[in-house]
């Protein structure tokens, strides 16, 4: 995925000279997981900045940048990092289209690597996608793979609203991927229905879609039973219809998400399948989430983020329920 990512900035910024990008080490030394390594070479110091140790300065200069007509694609090292930030993400980033009555658009991206499973120390690990899908003006996304991360990203680029792209750092480097050389766009707000099925429905994104292929293996080979799998790709806007569709047809759903439990993306697609999909429900929607409590330390983060077995057991109970 970092290789992906990496092309997708590249082509972007060979695409349109508008396109710049920001942030902490990201010049010289390619940033902190080497996603933007020898952008500022093929490209320039004056397109790709390094800045100095200040998120919110990043954040609003990039604000400024992209009301006045460039397109900046701002890094930030880690994405409990955003904190430093939140009033420029919130008060203005989000806000001034909205505020000026539609006279100034911000067409900009917010990258950061989130999550888990990578033995980080306290700020490295959040996963704090929720915040965001709360916060009107802004949408979220978050890739699970090398391919749909570059088709992903360069279509946040074009996009005219601001975007923050969550990237999980555990994929990084986790697995390869074939993905053509010739730039590829998907649509920002839809979801994907990576196996059709039957039995049962499984909604997850970004990271926890690994997990989540493993348990549909296990329990396609040793159970026989039919999983359709949805990866989510866009927080918000979130692509209801899909998830709905796929309920009304499998009447059982369990959720996947790696943040905290209460107010998670997964209570917002429970409460939305409620709404349109209530009356084809044949159990109770479970959901696999973190807990409600700080990301632990890296000695014990196995114990917080949701494995394949809990989701194997959470299939067999919702489809067991009488």
């Amino acid at each position: 995925m970092v290789e992906a990512v990496n092309l997708a900035l590249s082509q972007e910024m060979e695409r349109d000279e508008s396109v710049c990008m920001l942030g902490e080490d990201i010049g010289v030394n390619g940033g902190v997981f080497r996603a933007t390594k020898d952008l500022q070479k093929h490209h320039g110091e004056e397109r790709v900045m390094d800045t100095p140790l200040a998120e919110c300065g990043i954040v609003g200069v990039a604000v400024g940048m992209a009301m006045y007509g460039v397109r900046p694609v701002v890094e930030i090292q880690f994405s409990g990092f955003t904190m430093q930030a939140f009033d420029q993400i919130e008060q203005n980033m989000a806000r001034l289209r909205n505020r000026t009555r539609g006279k100034y658009t911000v067409p900009m991206v917010l990258r950061t690597p989130y999550g888990g499973g990578i033995r980080a120390v306290e700020h490295h690990s959040e996963s704090r996608e929720a915040y965001w899908a709360h916060t009107p003006g802004v949408k979220v996304v978050i890739p699970s793979g090398p391919r749909n991360a570059r088709a992903l990203l360069a279509a946040s680029i074009r996009e005219d609203n601001p975007i923050i792209f969550y990237e999980p750092k555990a994929v990084y480097r986790a697995f390869r991927e074939e993905v053509p050389d010739e730039p590829e766009l998907m649509e920002i707000g839809k979801a994907e229905i990576v196996r059709e099925g039957k039995d049962i429905t499984l909604i997850s994104y970004g990271a926890m879609m690994r997990p989540c292929k493993e348990a549909v293996s296990d329990l396609v080979d040793d159970y026989g039973i039919d999983v359709e799998l949805i990866d989510l790709l866009t927080i918000s806007p979130m692509d209801t219809e899909t998830l709905a569709k796929s309920v009304q047809k499998t009447g059982r759903c369990v959720i996947v998400n790696e943040g905290q439990r209460t107010c998670g993306v997964a209570s917002e697609i429970i409460a939305r399948l409620n709404e349109v999909a209530f009356e084809y429900l044949e159990a109770p929607i479970k959901r696999i989430t973190g807990f409600d409590i700080p990301f632990p330390y890296f000695q014990v983060e196995e114990h917080f983020l949701p494995e394949s077995e809990e989701i194997v057991l959470a299939i067999k109970e919702t489809l067991d329920w009488q």
